[in-house]
Order: structure tokens, then sequence, then C-alpha cells
């Protein structure tokens, strides 16, 4: 079922599938998200738990000894969710664990999804209460994508990403067949620059996954700068730009609280950088933030 916020400067569309947007219109009509073309990507904005990104085999085991067999970005991108509330300016969707869930990811949890909309912000943010007896680790991440290019008669080379500082930096490589990460090849990406042109050739192999990034924010703007998104993602170690490998129109700005399993990481999942444990009973919040520039 879709729902709906409104206000002077934006019309954001949300759905119970997934928990996630369908739309964001400024008052133009001019649409911002990615609207889901299977020739390329048939997703739009999909929520992220409790893994981003990979297990190598799909597979991982907790300290304790539980096995989890998570596909590829989690478990809830494709569950219906609860509408909790809608307000003039906000909504909230939550999910809990169902038989299916609990088999891939043996843990008791509810996740709550609120968006705000003030003015041309959309604020995005992720409880996940522990309702088991067990401290739960857990990753989340949001995986946007915009329209690239935003009007007809544009080109995909028209737009750039502009880091909020300036950036010296290797990212690493994606392992295509896996999903994985090679922590041992790293390319050298924004050196003292803050701005990287887009073109479809940086998707080729696969995402770039920035995890040195100073910036917090970035944005997907025109060469003229006088249209694009800003993301703001103070609360999440990494962030990924993503679009398909055959010159999809889009551009995805990704922000994760982790990776996918890295070459130098073994298979437990406790193990893994920046993982989240929530105690049982425990609520925990992450937030970031679209802006319509």
């Amino acid at each position: 079922m879709n729902y709906q916020l409104e206000n002077d400067d934006l019309h954001v569309v949300f759905t119970t599938k997934g928990g996630g947007m369908t739309s964001i219109r400024d008052k133009s009509g001019r649409e911002y998200l990615w609207q889901g073309d299977s020739r390329y990507w048939s997703g739009q904005a999909p929520v992220l738990f409790p893994i981003c990104g990979s297990l190598r085999e799909d597979r991982a085991l907790t300290e304790d000894g539980k096995l989890v067999h998570i596909p590829r970005h989690g478990i809830v991108r494709k569950e219906e969710f609860k509408l909790e509330f809608v307000f003039k300016d906000k909504i909230c969707f939550s999910i809990g664990e169902n038989e299916s869930m609990l088999a891939q990811y043996p843990y008791r949890f509810r996740l709550f999804i609120t968006y705000t909309l003030k003015e041309k912000q959309i604020q995005v943010t992720y409880g996940i209460l522990n309702e088991d007896t067990a401290n739960m680790p857990f990753f989340i991440g949001g995986h946007p994508a915009f329209n690239c290019p935003l009007d007809s008669g544009e080109n995909y080379s028209d737009y750039k990403i502009v880091f909020e500082r300036k950036e010296n930096c290797t990212v690493p490589a994606p392992v295509t067949e896996t999903g994985l990460i090679d922590m041992g090849k790293r390319t050298a990406m924004l050196e003292g620059s803050n701005t990287l042109r887009l073109s479809h050739d940086l998707f080729k192999e696969d995402a770039i996954i920035f995890d040195q990034l100073k910036s917090r924010k970035i944005k997907y703007i025109h060469r003229q700068e006088h249209k694009g998104i800003q993301l703001e993602f103070p609360q999440f170690p990494y962030v990924i730009l993503w679009s398909s490998g055959n010159n999809g129109p889009f551009i995805a700005m990704e922000p994760w609280s982790g990776l996918s399993t890295c070459s130098d990481e073994d298979d437990v999942l406790e193990h893994k950088r920046n993982v989240l444990i929530a105690e049982p009973g425990f609520l925990e919040k992450l937030s970031y933030s679209i802006t319509v520039l």
C-alpha cells in the first residue's frame, strides 16, 4: 500500500512493500527518485538489514555458534511492513521477524523506519530494537537511487558528485563474482579533489566503495550546480556509489553501517568492520537525510 507526504516543496510517496520510497517530486513535477526500470535495476530505495552487501557464500557464524544464512542486502527489503503512523510531515513503518527470517537470522527484532519531511529535506531514521534474549549483531544501510540525468536532453556526464571536503583516499576493489571486497587491491580516488565527474565507465566493474572518506556530506549535482540531491550521513562510516554496468540512467548514493565481507575478514559476524551490537531490549537509532537542491 502507498502513502504520501507533501509540503510546499516536495511530494514524496512511500510503500509498505519494503518500507521504502517510490517517488520524490518537486513542485515543478521533476522526479528525482529512480523509477525502477528492470532493464537496468528494478529497485528504487531499499532498506538493507541485517547486513549491507554480501556475506561469503551468504553465510556466517555468530560468536556463540549460531548460523546465519542471509542473501545479499539482507532479509527485509522485499517484505511487507506495517504502517505505525502517518502525520502531516512524518510517517513510520515497522517490521518484525517471521519464521522465514528466523531461519536466516536467528534473532527476534523490530525494525522501525521513520521518514520526516521538512521543506526540501527527507530525514530517514532507522530504529532497531533487539527483542531477543541475546546480544544482536547487525548492520543497516540505505540504497536510494536517483534519476541521472534528471531532465530530458541531458547526458549522464552533465552531472558530478561533490564531496564536503577535498579528499585523498583509495577505494577497495569489489569482487563482482562473489559480491565481496578485495581489501588488498585498492585504487586511488579523489587525489586532493572534492569532485568526481560522473561517467558510466566508473561502474563497469561494480560499485565504488568509499571506506576512507572524511566527508559526511555529498552532493549529486548538475555541472551548472542548479539542481541535484544532497546526502548527509553523519552516523554512517561508509558511502557507496553505484549504477548498473549496462549504462543505467541513475546513480545510487548509499549510506552503509557495514560492508560486504572483506578479504581480510573471517566469517564470524561480530568480527566484521563496524559491527553494531544491540543488547536485549535496546533500541539503536541511525539517521541520514536526502535534500533536494
